[in-house]
Formats: structure tokens, C-alpha cells, sequence
């Protein structure tokens, strides 16, 4: 039988797509891509040029990306015993292939020779940037190390990959395992009559209580998760669910710490065996921000900013609900404060979230949202028909992408509910990269859209919080970024940018979703079609920047404790790893009694994969700084300004990696960022 995870095919057979098939798919796709790096390894070095080296070398691989980029898709949003099975099996000698390519010695003498060529002198634009930019990920991944060192490395890498695989599958199974049932209807006062009848339907799914006699399941993922801890007034199931999270990652079947203490030592060694001091200078070397001490200098300098602000709100909280209560004032228990940082919200501002949640049906907002895609970039997104064309959920929906001349650009799934066989969070992956070809013709990219929003239920469709509604545009200037590619170059297109910059097309979509005119082509009622009222609609706006200091501390707590980790590996694993983090943020941390424990236990982000956002978790802010500063010509020349859109498409989007992001910046604005347009957004200017 043909391995059908090669099927070339733009109209992926997910049908076809199954655990047996991911073995023989894998081995011969790596078969075939060992064979063509083989034939680069072995040319005569007077011969080796740019085209049969580094454009070689950009092919060779293509086969195995895409095949393999299916397989670990399917295991974010199908787990199950077997595809775990089968994507584990592969994962090492998957990741053992593309370590040793930099650490190919024939391969790099031969890059070398090429480099030197008279025909990489003449290279420009795009193609000298590729080449520089192959030639420093050979350096930065071990190519000029001794064998022994190399030798090494592989073995780091390798190991590196499935620790942080174990990493990631025990804070889902963990979370999945976590479930809280509850008989007695009088301890759900206060939460939304969604968040009700969703735990309804959870518990009816699983077995649990009837019509007659109703059971409440609650869960960790976020849809279920969340309105708990804002809405109940019951402070003992705030508490319950607040205890399971904070155990994800820590219990005895799905204990993270020791595989936390392993991956950080792994990193270190790495560092160490290629040149630098710190992973984060390591990670850091091609990125924005240069090196770990720039990244740090950047956070502590926004948190000394935010600092008193986020002081302030501290103490507004806390004499809030003393005022309320008629306790002394006293920090707060972590189960309490985003009860009472909501209460504190609608008192000052008369608004609840909830009352935003009618007039975001899913299905509108998405319409809104490509409504607003054409008018600013000039694209036309189309939805097909259910089953016309194969997804891998029935939830699943399939669209196409048209430029203003009719122009097929790209493709993309959209896959938005929970399920307990998919991961938490929100995220956008490529599957295929197309782009121009050298023979002047153009393939369509296609990508994907996932998520864990509020799902519909009997009576009424998926409503969203706002929240939830900035995520949605924030995936979609994900996909933006790789649709939109005109990079020659695949493995310079689209988000294939440093992880520093790549937040920028994402960040900046969220911007529409707080201006009037935006709003009101998908913001509108699911029963009546209005629009958000505008007494509504200016409590929304008074309360966008409610404990924003408090919100931004969050972040950047975060980030400092990820280059903690990766600034002071060595002082991190002397010791109490989580006392020690306690102590360094807490400036950083709202005071509550008890204390919060910290998050790396679960913090997936950094720790399930071997590089991921470690040591660039700082980059959400860094990428916030230049979505406020670049949005900022949007607010002053227009909101759907065409021309604007068409230079922030040609001069970003398009160009994926194509320059030095700083670069792309520049050619924007005309300038380097301004930091001030952040602080200046956020209210704490």
C-alpha cells in the first residue's frame, strides 16, 4: 500500500490518514530526503554552487516537512493511545534526521565551497538572505563543532524531544483527567446561564445525571474553566477548580518536575557545547532582541513602569472587598481574585462581560472578521460547503482565499470547540507552503485555525466572550502572515520569521476588534441582528484598560520566569527550583494567601518543545510594542485604509523572512518602534 502521508495532494485525505500508515509514510519520506542531502554531501566541492547546494538543500526536506507536519498535527487534535504510539516512535529518529544535517560534515564543506562561488556573489534580495541566513543556522546548530561535540549534540537533541513530548502529553492527560461534578444546583449561584447548561451537556455526554435529576460537570479546559472562577459565588468550587489547576503537572501519574529539572540541564549542556553562556543567548543570537540580557533589560524595564500601577490596583482590590465583606483589608485567597477583580469591574463600570457574549455568535464573527480582512488587505475568504471537501472533525470547516483579481492565494481549516482529544489553547499551523515558483507561476499555501471557544449548545449557538474574540482574529493574522507569502524561498515565508517578530501580524488583527466601525460588521445580536448598544459599547471601551497593569504583570511575569530559567539554569537546579522562582517574582506577582504556586510544571509553552517559546516568552510583549506602534497608522490614516493595508501586505506580510524583521519594521513606519504606543494604549502612559 502507497504510504498516504505522502500524498501531494492540496486536498488533504484525512479519511485516509491513520496510525498503521504513519511508520512506512516516515521511513520512506526520510529514505528519500537522506538520499538527496547524500547527493549534496557528495558533489565535487569545485563544482558545489548556489542552485545545487542551498537550493538543493531547501528540497530536499519538503517531502518529510509536509508528511510530517500531518502526523503531528493529528496528535494535537486527535490524541488518542495510538496516534501517541505512532508519532512517539518516529519523533526520534525524526528529530536525530534533522540534527544531524547541520552536523553533516561533507554537507558543510560543500555549503562552504558554494558560499565562496562566484554565483553566490551575484546573489541579491531573497537569495542572499537565504543563504546567509543557512550558512548562520548551520553555525548555531553545532556545523563547525568537533565530531565528539557533534556527536553529543545528537544525543541532546534526541533526548530533548521526547522529554518535552512527555511534557506536553501529561499536562493534557492531566487536565483530562480532571473533572468536578456537582448535584446541588444552589452552589452554581452567580454563573451564566451558557456556563450552566454547557456543564449540563458535559455531564449528560459523560453519563452523569439525567433530564430529571441534573448533574454539573466542570472541567479545566478554559471554556469551562473560566466562568467559575470570574461568576461563582460559591468560594469552595472557586477553590475546587483553582486546586485542579494549579495540580496539572505535579501529580504522581503526570509529574512534570523532574522532566522540568532535565529539560533545563539538557538545554544548558547544549548551550555550552555550541559557544554561549545562556539557552537564552543561544536562542536569542538571530532574533530582535540579540541575546537573554536585552530581553531581560526589556521586561524589567516595562515592569518598572507598570509597577506602581500594578501596586495600586493591588490595593484597589483588596479594599474593595473589604469594603464589601467588612474584612480587614488583607490580600486576597488565588481563588478570589478574578471573582472580585469582576465585581469591582461592573461596579465601576456597569459592565459585564456576559453582556458582550450575545452579540458574538461565532459564525458572525467570522463573517465580520473576513469582512474586515477584505476591506484591508483586498482578499475574499469563501467557506465550502460541509463535506465537500475532508477535514479531520466533522466540527471542522474548510475555506479559500481569493486576491482582488480572483487569484486562488490559499486554503485553511478552522477547527474552534474543545475536545478531550485535542490540546488546550489556540494556535495556527501551515501544512502546505506554496508561493512563487521559479517559473513565474504561483501555488496556493494551506494552512489551519484551532482553538478551545466556547462551544454551542441545544438551545443557542457558540457565543464567545470578547476575550475569545480577539483570539480568533489573533490566529487568523497568524494565517494572514503565511497566506499572504510571495517568498520564492518556503522556508523563509510566511511565519518562518524570528519568534520575536511573529507576533506582530497576529497581534495587530486584535486591534480591530475594539473599534466602533469594525465592530459593527460582525458584532450583533444572535437573536435580533443589532449592534452592540452604544451606552454598551462605551462601558466596554472605559473598561478595556480595567487592571491592565495587573493583566501586563501577568505576562511579564511569565516572561522573567522563563529567562530565569534560561539566563540562571545552573542557580535554578541548585536548589528549590520553585521557591527560588517565588522569590524572583515577586514583584512581579499579585500577594494572595495562600500563595500561588508557579507555573512551570505546566507551562507548555516553554517546556513542550525543545525550543518553542522558551527563552522568548518575552516576545508577546516585544511583538505588542510593535502591533500598538504599527497600528497606530491605521487609527491616523484610516481604519480600513486600502493603501495602508496594501503597504502592511507588501511590506510585512508578503515578505515573511525574506529581510531583517527590524527592516520590514522600518519600511513600515519609517522609523524603529516607539515604546510609548503600548504604554499609551494600555493606559499606563
Amino acid at each position: 500500500m502507497e504510504p498516504t502521508f505522502l500524498a501531494r495532494s492540496f486536498h488533504i485525505r484525512w479519511s485516509q490518514l491513520s496510525p498503521e500508515q504513519v511508520a512506512p509514510s516516515i521511513e520512506r519520506a526520510l529514505r528519500e530526503s537522506e538520499a538527496a542531502i547524500a547527493r549534496i554531501a557528495g558533489l565535487d566541492p569545485v563544482a558545489a554552487e548556489y542552485e545545487n547546494t542551498f537550493l538543493a538543500l531547501e528540497n530536499a526536506t519538503d517531502l518529510l516537512n509536509e508528511a510530517w507536519g500531518k502526523v503531528v498535527h493529528l496528535t494535537t487534535v486527535a490524541d488518542s493511545p495510538a496516534w501517541r504510539d505512532a508519532h512517539n516512535a518516529m519523533l526520534p529518529k525524526v528529530t536525530a534526521f534533522f540534527t544531524r544535517i547541520p552536523l553533516n560534515h561533507e554537507l558543510w564543506l560543500r555549503l562552504k565551497a558554494a558560499a565562496a562561488h562566484r554565483s553566490a556573489a551575484k546573489l541579491t534580495g531573497t537569495h542572499r538572505r537565504f543563504l546567509e541566513e543557512t550558512m548562520a543556522d548551520f553555525r548555531q546548530h553545532g556545523a563547525d563543532l568537533a565530531a565528539d561535540k557533534q556527536a553529543r549534540l545528537e544525543a541532546l537533541q534526541s533526548e530533548l524531544a521526547g522529554l518535552t513530548q512527555r511534557y506536553a502529553e501529561n499536562v493534557l492527560d492531566a487536565t483530562n483527567a480532571w473533572e468536578l461534578l456537582i448535584d446541588d444546583e444552589n452552589r452554581l449561584a452567580g454563573l451564566p446561564a451558557h456556563a450552566r447548561e454547557a456543564a449540563r451537556q458535559s455531564a449528560l455526554k459523560k453519563g452523569q445525571g439525567t433530564e430529571a435529576t441534573p448533574v454539573w460537570r466542570f472541567t479545566l479546559h478554559a471554556p469551562s474553566q473560566e466562568p467559575v472562577m470570574l461568576y461563582a459565588e460559591d468560594a469552595g468550587l472557586r477553590r475546587l477548580v483553582w486546586e485542579g489547576a494549579i495540580a496539572v503537572g505535579v501529580q504522581p501519574a503526570h509529574d512534570n518536575r523532574e522532566l522540568v529539572r532535565r529539560i533545563l540541564a539538557l538545554r544548558q549542556e547544549k548551550t555550552i557545547l555550541l559557544g554561549h553562556a545562556h539557552f537564552a543567548d543561544l536562542v536569542l543570537a538571530r532574533r530582535m532582541a540579540k541575546n537573554g540580557a536585552r530581553a531581560l533589560a526589556f521586561i524589567e524595564d516595562l515592569h518598572q513602569r507598570v509597577a506602581p500601577a500594578f501596586a495600586r490596583e493591588t490595593r484597589e482590590l483588596q479594599e474593595f472587598k473589604a469594603e464589601r465583606t467588612g474584612a480587614p483589608v488583607a490580600p486576597l485567597a488565588p481563588w478570589e481574585t478574578a471573582y472580585w477583580a469582576e465585581k469591582l469591574r461592573r461596579s465601576r463600570y456597569d459592565f459585564d462581560e456576559e453582556q458582550l457574549r450575545p452579540y458574538f455568535p461565532l459564525a458572525g464573527v467570522l463573517a465580520g472578521m473576513f469582512e474586515v480582512a477584505s476591506r484591508v488587505f483586498g482578499i475574499r475568504v469563501s467557506e465550502r460547503p460541509a463535506g465537500e471537501v475532508e477535514t479531520w472533525h466533522p466540527e471542522v470547516r474548510f475555506y479559500d482565499v481569493h486576491d482582488q483579481t480572483g487569484r486562488h492565494i490559499g486554503s485553511f481549516y478552522a477547527d474552534w470547540h474543545p475536545r478531550e482529544s485535542k490540546r488546550g489553547g489556540a494556535w495556527m499551523n501551515s501544512l502546505i507552503t506554496g508561493g512563487p515558483r521559479p517559473d513565474g507561476t504561483r501555488l496556493p499555501h494551506l494552512g489551519l485555525m484551532c482553538g478551545n471557544m466556547t462551544p454551542p449548545s441545544t438551545s443557542q449557538p457558540a457565543l464567545l466572550t470578547h476575550r475569545e474574540v480577539e483570539t480568533v482574529f489573533h490566529e487568523f493574522g497568524h494565517l494572514l502572515h503565511h497566506l499572504l507569502g510571495e517568498v520564492e524561498i518556503k522556508s523563509l515565508n510566511g511565519t518562518n520569521v524570528a519568534w520575536d517578530f511573529v507576533e506582530l501580524p497576529s497581534q495587530i488583527m486584535e486591534n480591530w476588534c475594539w473599534e466602533r466601525a469594525s465592530l459593527d460588521l460582525f458584532a450583533r445580536h444572535h437573536q435580533t441582528g443589532e449592534t452592540i448598544p452604544e451606552a454598551l459599547f462605551q462601558r466596554m471601551l472605559a473598561a478595556r484598560n480595567f487592571r491592565t497593569a495587573s493583566t501586563t504583570m501577568r505576562q511579564l511575569a511569565f516572561a522573567r520566569l522563563d529567562l530565569e530559567l534560561h539566563l540562571h539554569t545552573a542557580e535554578c537546579l541548585a536548589g528549590d527550583l520553585s521557591a527560588r522562582l517565588q522569590d524572583i517574582l515577586r514583584g512581579y506577582l499579585m500577594p494572595t494567601d495562600p500563595r500561588s504556586p508557579t507555573v512551570e510544571n505546566r507551562f507548555t509553552h516553554i517546556f513542550s518543545d525543545p525550543v518553542g517559546y522558551a527563552a522568548g516568552y518575552y516576545s508577546y510583549k516585544w511583538a505588542e510594542v510593535l502591533d500598538a506602534d504599527a497600528f497606530s497608522r491605521f487609527k491616523r490614516e484610516g481604519l480600513f485604509d486600502r493603501g495602508v493595508g496594501a503597504e502592511f501586505v507588501a511590506k510585512i506580510l508578503s515578505r515573511g523572512n525574506a529581510a531583517d524583521p527590524m527592516r520590514l519594521f522600518v519600511d513600515f513606519m519609517g522609523r524603529e518602534p516607539d515604546q510609548s504606543a503600548l504604554l499609551q494604549r494600555a493606559g499606563l502612559a
